[in-house]
């Protein structure tokens, strides 16, 4: 499912195992759940941030969806956006932030 662009976008575990190891340099994943409301409003800051930043890819994960892939990056509260750098964890910022720290955060990683 592609939100607003081709830069943000749900995917599922094997296209999250392809996108994060393909030498992507920089990718922003967002793992939510439809019920969660501090999710919902990350959604519209995590979509300007895509639209903006065009050398970073992001990418939103399902947990309810993807039980696997939370469980192996120990994703226990969400929202949860974890910053991969060349296929390896870098940071992660949990619970609801604003859209400028999101942003400084993923900029210290350009």
């Amino acid at each position: 499912m592609v939100a607003r662009n081709d830069s943000e976008m749900e995917v599922t575990e094997e296209e999250f195992k392809e996108i994060v190891g393909n030498g992507h340099k920089l990718v922003v994943v967002d793992f939510y759940a439809e019920w969660c409301m501090p999710c919902l409003m990350l959604a519209p800051i995590i979509d300007d941030l895509a639209e903006g930043m065009k050398e970073v890819k992001f990418v939103k994960i399902n947990v309810d969806d993807n039980q696997g892939l939370a469980s192996k990056y120990n994703v226990s509260s969400i929202p949860c956006l974890i910053i991969f750098k060349n296929g390896e964890e870098v940071d992660r910022l949990v619970g609801a932030h604003d859209g400028g720290v999101i942003e400084k955060t993923i900029r210290e990683f350009l």
